[in-house]
């Protein structure tokens, strides 16, 4: 899932700018503008304030089908760590799990 392509679907879809986003979040305009820049993805408390604002869950946030998901604490942990890292560091990261679970 595209995460910051999602919060632009939500933006998108209640005519929000992203100085708005930044209102109703309660997050900063700088810093939502940064993760776009950057291409960083925002942290499990950030999408939470940005889920609020828009009046969704977290679960629907991640529902790649509408239907409800529920994030356990360690995924959000892992979430939070993956979300510090740079987008080399990601995808490092990403090809390395996939090459553990592709060995058993």
């Amino acid at each position: 899932m595209d995460i910051l392509a999602k919060i632009i679907e939500l933006r998108n879809q209640r005519g929000w700018t992203e100085y708005k986003l930044s209102v109703e979040s309660n997050i900063p305009q700088t810093t939502i503008s940064s993760w776009f820049r950057k291409n960083v993805q925002p942290s499990v408390a950030s999408l939470q304030a940005i889920c609020n604002a828009c009046g969704i869950t977290l679960s629907q946030f991640f529902a790649e089908d509408e239907e409800p998901c529920q994030l356990t604490q360690a995924q959000r942990n892992l979430l939070d760590e993956f979300a510090c890292l740079s987008a080399c560091q990601q995808q490092t990261l990403l090809a390395f799990l996939k090459s553990i679970r592709n060995e058993e």
